[in-house]
């Protein structure tokens, strides 16, 4: 299977980034790590493995990205105006230089997001935000709203609000998005949500849900049993769904 390491100085986020790409051919697939993951969490998780069949194949491709997560929303000594910034450079950085060097080694078509717990918000909030850009999410026990408080996971942005956290706030936005082209792009996605039924954020995948069916998109809603919310599930679920 072809593994290839890649590293290169991001000029929107001032500093060097790497990323691991898995596979030759296929559905390009963007994966971001969980919270303080690094690019080789996906196949430290051994999740590289459960698909290492279609990935020879030329079936999928996966570019296995870096978080920034000390830098954003873990970065409690900035203020949440500061973390936000940096995650609008993180965004601009995926958007500029990563989709752009996937497209370069990789003509397919379609275009994957996907993603575990932090990750998969990574991969939702931006794939909500720019939907003419994937083709599939696939999101694995994820937090849509990183101002809530729950069980002992707390609001992210200590109570901060402002336009940036309502945008980067998929239940928060997406109800109110009337933007036909963005819209129709979202109806056309296939859209795959997993949630543990023990997990504290069920509710607020319940909510994703709703917002999603009053919108007329289309996609598929699963709920799990226990918790669902390590790499033991998660390497079942992306064997199914991916």
């Amino acid at each position: 299977m072809n593994r290839q390491y890649h590293k290169w100085f991001s000029p929107n986020l001032e500093r060097e980034m790497e990323l691991l790409v898995f596979g030759h051919a296929g559905a390009k697939v963007l994966v971001f790590p969980t919270r303080g993951g690094r690019f080789y969490e996906y196949e430290n998780l051994r999740m590289v493995d459960q698909i290492r069949d279609k990935l020879e194949q030329g079936q999928l491709q996966l570019f296995c990205i870096d978080g920034l997560d000390a830098e954003t929303f873990y970065c409690f000594w900035a203020h949440p105006s500061g973390r936000l910034q940096r995650h609008n450079e993180y965004e601009a950085y995926v958007l500029n230089e990563v989709i752009p060097f996937m497209h370069s080694i990789n003509s397919h078509p379609c275009v994957i997001s996907h993603g575990c717990s932090l990750g998969a918000y990574q991969a939702a909030n931006i794939a909500f935000r720019h939907p003419h850009i994937f083709n599939k999410l696939c999101a694995f026990s994820g937090r849509y709203d990183l101002t809530l408080n729950v069980e002992y996971f707390y609001d992210l942005l200590d109570g901060y609000y402002d336009e940036n956290v309502y945008y980067h706030t998929p239940t928060h936005f997406l109800p109110n998005l009337a933007c036909y082209y963005s819209l129709e792009h979202l109806r056309r996605m296939d859209i795959v949500v997993v949630i543990g039924e023990q997990d504290p954020f069920l509710k607020n995948n319940q909510e994703l849900s709703q917002i999603l069916h009053s919108k007329g998109i289309e996609h598929t809603f699963h709920i799990w049993p226990d918790r669902a919310h390590t790499g033991y599930y998660w390497r079942r679920m992306v064997r199914e769904y991916l």
